[in-house]
């Protein structure tokens, strides 16, 4: 298929802007809103362009996008009547493709919405947090110099009775320096990891020793320790969603192909590279 026909949607969108059609009281799907040569063209065919245009018309409201919308759909109408448009052995195959795609899509989009429901929710909520180890969180400071050698220092000052906060704002190249050096709560994962190996062999209260990382050399004091609490359900009611989402298609795929009398071809009977070749979809 010629690529420049693809092309029609965008230019219908930006340069045809005339007046729109007289809405009617009830529109439905099957509402014509134009014919070409005795076929129409349905207010539910303008639904399915505006629903699959590029993302940089979709938050443009419906009146801007209705005649262009509309005269794209004649345009394409009236060169598929044409003599020059044949059904070609590729229009067949890319229609069989379209179709099985668009089918497989409604029955994906079935099994992921009736999937979600408030009692899965829950079900998936409790399975994942209620009774889990959620692990702890850790309240800390730091102060980071760039040497060793100042970093010991600090921590001889500290032992001493030093402020903590009033040193790492003196003396801390970090952003959290003005603040006293605090860090707030963080938990596994969410530090470099020689501080957070740091932190998770600390007492509540302490001083480290100099801990080096990339970013240079730390001075941490732990200010507390506190188990992990699990979250409100509506606070991952998205990624629950999601979780059982996946797993009801991906069982509804199994169930159908599992049920489905499937031949495969073997692979070592044809020639892999032909699938590179687009001449075989030539008449």
């Amino acid at each position: 298929m010629p690529k420049h026909l693809t092309k029609l949607s965008t230019i219908a969108l930006i340069c045809m802007m005339g007046m729109p059609l007289q809405a009617q009281d009830t529109p439905s799907a099957d509402t014509v809103v134009a014919t070409v040569n005795g076929t129409e063209i349905t207010l539910g065919h303008m639904i399915m362009v505006r629903a699959t245009l590029p993302e940089q018309y979709q938050q443009m409201p419906a009146d801007a996008l209705f005649d262009g919308i509309l005269e794209q759909l004649v345009q394409q109408e009236t060169l598929a009547q044409s003599d020059d448009a044949t059904e070609t052995r590729r229009v067949k195959i890319a229609l069989d493709n379209e179709r099985r795609t668009l089918l497989a899509s409604e029955v994906i989009e079935m099994a992921a919405t009736d999937a979600v429901t408030d009692e899965a929710l829950q079900s998936a909520y409790d399975a994942k947090y209620v009774g889990a180890e959620m692990g702890d969180e850790f309240n800390a400071a730091h102060i980071l110099v760039e040497t060793e050698e100042e970093a010991a220092a600090l921590v001889e000052e500290l032992n001493g009775g030093a402020d903590f906060a009033e040193l790492a704002r003196e003396n801390s190249t970090g952003p959290s320096g003005p603040n006293g050096g605090e860090l707030g709560w963080f938990s596994a994962g969410m530090m470099v990891e020689p501080f957070q190996a740091a932190v998770e062999g600390m007492e509540n209260g302490t001083i480290s020793d100099p801990v080096q990382t990339q970013f240079g050399w730390h001075v941490i004091k732990l200010i507390e320790t506190r188990t992990k609490s699990a979250p409100e359900l509506d606070a991952v009611r998205e990624e629950l969603s999601g979780t059982i989402q996946r797993a009801a298609v991906e069982a509804k795929i199994a169930e159908l192909v599992d049920a489905a009398e499937i031949t495969r071809t073997d692979k070592a009977e044809l020639d892999t590279e032909a699938l590179n070749d687009l001449s075989l979809l030539e008449d």
